[in-house]
């Protein structure tokens, strides 16, 4: 039989991008480098000297092995349907050929997925591992190849949709005249569970993780203690810090603390945040959403109701100052109060007493109070829409909280949180963000915040699915703007980007919505209808999962909870 031959090599070549003047170097969605040898070799000797050979040979291995899944699914993207399976699987040795790494010579290569049967046989020429040791280390007298292998045993295993591996049964680090490696499925290699054993942590990587485990552990039940992980606060930039630090320092007090920020930028975790450092960590953590409260409602859920107090009353029922008596308060969306609820809440702040809606007594309440709100609140009191002096007694310590679009270090952050808490929800592990996924992660204006970021990478874990990436597709490709944002990618004959700015997407949406606006009108349609119909098509999409649907709807979970109870839809 004659040794397989590579199919044209333009395709894939096509998939690589220089750009200069951004200082990238692109394969297809993945981001590469260009690193020499003598830095490798270096880079590889102290790996050695510091770990063993054993050890680092494992490290090697793995670091190949990353390599490896994400070629082969560039493989499948580029030549998955128009080509044989052999010819398919052949773009692996040709990327391992084209990344400047060795040159792969085909000996032999046999595939029958039906049967199970793969049989594969190749020559590496001029490998760049041996050339390391050739300049910084003695010869190891024993197959030396451990990236090419790894990235071998990944590619093939992640293209075949089996454990496959491979054997360096030739090297001339051990004084063969050529390095030559045959892979096949696992359990027909004899040794292939210790084998296997070279991918995962050696002892020394799994004791470090065992004593991060203990103390993950511990934080965690420290956490149980003090709140829920789901409120930790994440971030690293100077502007975030420093928010934390204003609200940590006033914590420990009673001062009443204005959270300002627009929406979606985490002020209720900021609020528990507060509640946490506090005195009263162990007291009750009570939020409110004013907004989504109607005025003629707001006064009862925040001071209670006695049995018969109006028609629906039909048993007293605790407000929410009560329920957080000796704990925090969190008040959003503070701007929506009415006027009658603004007197009520300054009487209660001043004289520590409230009054059940139908209610004849008073009744003391020790409440810490953080309020938030989106809007203005300093012109709401100069137009007379908002009491002055209930401002002055909340507006005590204002805290600004900034947008996730002055923080551009923290998107990463945020993102890979949330990554693990949906993969977590999902039980979907997924290979991550690619590259290009995360520059347009970093380049979104974010206009709905933390909300929003949550929202689309909840979207991209559940398009990616089991074991894939998550590309730019999965994260944007709803918005109307994606296929302009997607053209940032197009490689120009001056070797720069298409760039799509923020003003392009922010007129695509705002004439979306005009169109829509017109279309509803047009048919008319009432406020009341739209929103129903909204509700009830995001309750029936998320299966009945209000949180899911107040995900999609922007709206915290309570809100859309009593939306739902008073249609009668939940």
């Amino acid at each position: 039989m004659s040794p397989p031959r590579y199919p044209d090599s333009q395709d894939i070549i096509a998939k690589l991008r220089f750009l200069p003047d951004e200082g990238q170097i692109w394969l297809g969605e993945q981001r590469v480098i260009l690193m020499q040898v003598q830095t490798m070799a270096t880079f590889r000797k102290e790996i050695i000297n510091t770990m063993g050979i054993k050890r680092a040979r494992g490290f090697f291995m793995r670091l190949g092995y990353y390599s490896g899944i994400k070629d082969a699914e560039l493989a499948k993207e580029v030549r998955g349907q128009d080509m044989s399976i052999e010819d398919g699987f052949m773009t692996g040795p040709q990327l391992h050929t084209l990344r400047g790494l060795v040159k792969v010579v085909p000996i032999a290569l046999e595939i029958a997925p039906e049967k199970q049967h793969f049989y594969a046989e190749f020559e590496w020429q001029d490998s760049f591992e041996v050339a390391t040791n050739d300049t910084v280390l003695d010869h190891l007298k024993e197959p030396s190849c451990w990236m090419l292998l790894g990235y071998a045993c990944a590619y093939s295993s992640q293209f075949m949709n089996q454990e496959i591996q491979y054997r360096e049964v030739e090297c001339r680090d051990c004084g063969d005249e050529r390095c030559r490696i045959i892979g096949k499925p696992a359990q027909e290699w004899e040794d292939h569970e210790a084998f296997a054993a070279l991918f995962r942590e050696d002892p020394l990587i799994d004791e470090l993780y065992e004593l991060q485990s203990r103390i993950a552990y511990l934080e965690d039940d420290i956490a149980r203690h003090r709140g829920d992980e789901e409120h930790r606060p994440i971030g690293k930039t100077p502007a975030f810090l420093g928010v934390l630090d204003l609200i940590d320092r006033a914590a420990s007090s009673d001062v009443p603390i204005m959270l300002l920020g627009e929406t979606g930028t985490g002020k209720e975790i900021l609020a528990y945040r507060i509640h946490q450092q506090s005195d009263r960590a162990n007291a009750p953590f009570i939020a409110v959403n004013c907004a989504a409260i109607p005025p003629e409602l707001i006064e009862s859920e925040l001071f209670g109701v006695e049995k018969g107090a109006y028609t629906g009353a039909v048993q007293s029922r605790a407000g929410r100052f009560e329920r957080a008596h000796g704990g925090t308060l969190f008040l959003d969306e503070l701007a929506e109060l009415s006027p009658r609820a603004q007197a009520a809440l300054l009487r209660a702040l001043q004289e520590k007493q409230i009054e059940r809606v139908g209610g004849q007594t008073s009744q003391h309440v020790d409440v810490r109070i953080v309020a938030a709100t989106h809007g203005d609140l300093a012109q709401r009191v100069e137009d007379g829409r908002f009491r002055a002096d209930l401002f002055y007694r909340l507006n005590a310590y204002p805290v600004v909280i900034p947008p996730l679009r002055e923080r551009r270090d923290d998107i990463t952050l945020l993102a890979t949180h949330f990554l693990e808490r949906f993969e977590q929800q999902y039980r979907i592990k997924t290979l991550g963000f690619t590259d290009q996924a995360t520059a347009a992660l970093q380049a979104q204006t974010w206009p709905g915040n933390i909300r929003e970021l949550q929202n689309t990478i909840e979207r991209g874990v559940i398009l990616a699915g089991e074991n894939k990436s998550i590309d730019e597709k999965a994260l944007f490709s709803h918005l109307k703007s994606y296929p302009a944002r997607a053209e940032r990618g197009k490689l120009l004959t001056s070797g720069g980007y298409i760039q799509t700015d923020s003003e392009h997407d922010n007129q695509a949406n705002d004439a979306f919505l005009r169109t829509l606006c017109e279309d509803i009108l047009a048919q008319g349609i009432g406020l009341e209808k739209l929103e129903e119909t909204m509700l009830e098509y995001a309750y029936h999409e998320s299966k009945g999962n209000v949180s899911a649907a107040a995900r999609r709807l922007g709206l915290s979970r309570a809100a859309l909870d009593y939306r739902l109870k008073k249609r009668e839809m939940g």
